[in-house]
């Protein structure tokens, strides 16, 4: 498996990748990122960089996220809006883990709209749900099934009063006998 090959290969499997925690405000266009390669006080960002980017970009791909390095004396990370306005956040001489529960806090999207989020895509995304709030209001609307029982009678083989009691399936066969 060449992906598996380098430093850290962990960050390419989707598991890893999944497992991200920041989801982005639908409003931020633009994550850009601004540290130096050396330096103590940029260790957090650099670690935060090389473990947690993947996973940020993974679970926003409508954000364009830019990395400038060797460009400030101190390390920061700039929101941009799509109302025009900037968020700058700090992140000096912080850990990676400070980092990304900061992040969460201020441009995450909080517990509950993420649960509504999913709550919606789940009853979207499946095609098998029916019902009065869903797409489809019966499964007979889907090609290949069977049509509704109150407009076409299920077949006698198929019902199950007459599986389970013989003897009513023997009287319907003589009755249709009959009238043939």
């Amino acid at each position: 498996m060449p992906f598996m090959i380098g430093r850290a290969p962990i960050r390419r499997t989707l598991k890893y990748l999944e497992a991200g925690k920041l989801f982005l405000k639908n409003s931020i266009q633009i994550f850009s990122i601004n540290h130096n390669t050396h330096g103590k006080h940029h260790e957090g960002i650099k670690d935060f960089i090389f473990w947690y980017v993947p996973q940020v970009q993974y679970r926003n791909p409508n954000v364009q996220i830019n990395i400038f390095r060797n460009i400030t004396p101190s390390p920061f990370i700039q929101c941009y809006y799509d109302n025009g306005k900037r968020m700058l956040i700090d992140v000096e001489s912080k850990s990676k883990e400070e980092i990304l529960e900061h992040l969460i806090r201020v441009v995450g999207k909080s517990k509950e709209v993420l649960e509504k989020e999913f709550a919606a895509a789940q009853k979207k995304a499946n095609p098998a749900n029916f019902g009065n709030e869903c797409p489809r209001h019966c499964i007979c609307e889907i090609p290949g099934q069977l049509p509704c029982s109150g407009i076409v009678p299920l077949p006698y083989h198929m019902r199950g009063k007459y599986i389970h009691n013989p003897d009513l399936m023997e009287e319907v066969m003589s009755k249709r006998k009959q009238e043939a």
